[in-house]
């Protein structure tokens, strides 16, 4: 018997001008019950985080969102979502502005810089889980991309967008969209994998 995959879609848009982190808010929102597919989007965070509460600088002009899933998963299985997440952001920037990209486990997506002569942060993920397998369980999935953003002096050693890759602006709506369809297929097949 064959399984049918299906894929899903952002079912909720909540888009802010800022806001501290779309972390932090989405959690709000994922404790009160907000369904699966509500996606958190802000064109600035003032407190953008990643693991281990490390700021993530989130200046006008990059991707930043949270999306609120709800798989009726293990708690164990979500350990491999932040590196799928990565693979599928890599694949968008590559297919879309064909950039050079990897995997820094578990959670940097790097691009090479050619100018440069080497790889730099160009997209932090960061997934967090509610606690057991209550029917209420919960998984935040954080994603920043340097898309059109500046960066500060201090980050551009390690880190780069991509405008300065590809030297001019990039419609940021266009790559959110097709990230968003590359993330759903995915996931259709890892809550597939674990079933």
């Amino acid at each position: 018997m064959q399984d049918t995959i299906t894929v899903k879609s952002v079912t909720k848009v909540i888009g802010l001008e800022s806001v501290d982190s779309t972390q932090n808010l989405a959690k709000d929102l994922a404790l009160s019950g907000e369904p699966e597919g509500t996606l958190v989007l802000a064109c600035r965070q003032t407190a953008g985080r990643g693991r281990y509460d490390r700021t993530f600088d989130s200046g006008e002009g990059g991707v930043y969102f949270t999306l609120i899933l709800r798989p009726n998963k293990p708690a164990a299985c979500n350990a491999s979502l932040s590196v799928r997440v990565g693979k599928v952001v890599a694949k968008t920037l590559t297919e879309l502005f064909g950039l050079k990209t990897k995997i820094k486990e578990p959670n940097d997506v790097l691009a090479w810089d050619e100018n440069a002569r080497k790889w730099k942060k160009i997209c932090g993920i960061l997934i967090e889980t509610s606690a057991g397998e209550s029917a209420d369980h919960w998984v935040l999935v954080g994603v920043g991309v340097n898309v059109n953003n500046r960066l500060p002096a201090g980050l551009k050693e390690t880190a780069v967008s991509v405008k300065s890759l590809v030297g001019q602006e990039v419609l940021k709506e266009i790559f959110l969209e097709e990230l968003l369809n590359n993330f759903w297929k995915d996931y259709a097949y890892w809550l597939l994998s674990y079933r």
